[in-house]
């Protein structure tokens, strides 16, 4: 039996791909891993073609065993990683023996890893996709204790010798990421698109596969002798409603409330609130790994 057991599968773990891009058209989300660079390069690492089924690890406490010899790979986020209890190096291919016991521990930096094993993981398709789409249910469904995840075909390209791959460290600073003016900027006062630009906001722990909310930088209105009613940043210039249309990966919403939305992998396809940026597409991956009250600041692309 070529495969790995899910010994614990920590608080989410799903295969992932790239995901089914193109079917906004019949309702479906493109989906697909959240930090595609991650999965990208641990299925390089291991000889796969960058679009291999693998998994995207929340926040880490994963235990697997590997029921055949594989070589495997872990990416994303900061974490101690063992294999029969010796610590070995992420962003590296490393083979494991039949009966080996992976662990991935709560990562101290970033909240995602991604596992990759050669060949990768052979689960039934949906829509052309490997992947789970958590809002519609679409794909594979969440990996429980005593899953057992086979292993695909052996790809023809070699596994590559690497001794060192450069991947920026990731850290809980200020991340910086680059977005477009969005097609209902015109709904904010100038002063509000300049303040979204200009601003230091912070994830919230309000954050999923969906979307991630943002806080605004106020002061706590617990706080003692602060106005609870500070004034919005994200002041609107047309209050009409918005009839509901098409939304994208990296759209970013505002709800009444004024607060924005990053809307990731698993969006719903349309949206009634207006959307003040978009955000890059080489941007996207950082969302992936927000800790919530981490700070960010958008940049005009």
């Amino acid at each position: 039996m070529t495969g790995l057991r899910i010994l614990r599968p920590g608080p989410l773990a799903l295969v992932e791909d790239l995901g089914r891009p193109g079917l906004a058209a019949v309702g479906v989300s493109p989906s697909g891993a959240l930090d595609r660079g991650a999965l990208g390069l641990a299925n390089r690492l291991v000889g796969n073609a960058v679009d291999a089924a693998g998994l995207e690890l929340l926040l880490g406490g994963f235990a697997a065993r590997f029921e055949s010899a594989a070589w495997f790979a872990v990416t994303g986020a900061a974490t101690r990683i063992t294999l029969d209890g010796h610590p070995i190096d992420p962003d590296t291919v490393v083979h494991a023996a039949a009966g080996a016991e992976l662990r991935i521990a709560p990562p101290v930096a970033g909240v995602r890893s991604y596992l990759a094993v050669r060949g990768g993981f052979a689960v039934e398709a949906v829509l052309g996709s490997r992947s789970r789409d958590t809002l519609s249910g679409l794909g594979p469904a969440p990996l429980a204790e005593g899953d057992l995840l086979l292993f695909g075909a052996e790809p023809s390209r070699p596994v590559p010798a690497v001794d060192f791959v450069p991947v920026a460290d990731l850290g809980d600073g200020t991340v910086e990421v680059r977005a477009h003016r969005g097609p209902r900027a015109d709904w904010f006062t100038p002063a509000a698109v300049d303040a979204f630009f200009s601003v230091e906001w912070r994830a919230s722990a309000e954050g999923d596969r969906v979307g991630v909310r943002l806080d605004p930088p106020r002061v706590p209105a617990h706080a003692r002798g602060v106005d609870p009613a500070p004034p919005l940043l994200l002041e609107r210039a047309v209050h009409d409603e918005l009839p509901s249309e098409p939304m994208v990966v990296g759209a970013v919403q505002v709800s009444p409330d004024a607060r924005p939305t990053v809307l990731l992998a698993d969006h719903p396809v349309t949206g009634g609130y207006p959307v003040i940026a978009v955000v890059a597409a080489r941007s996207l991956d950082a969302f992936a790994q927000l800790r919530p009250g981490q700070p960010l600041h958008f940049r005009h692309a």
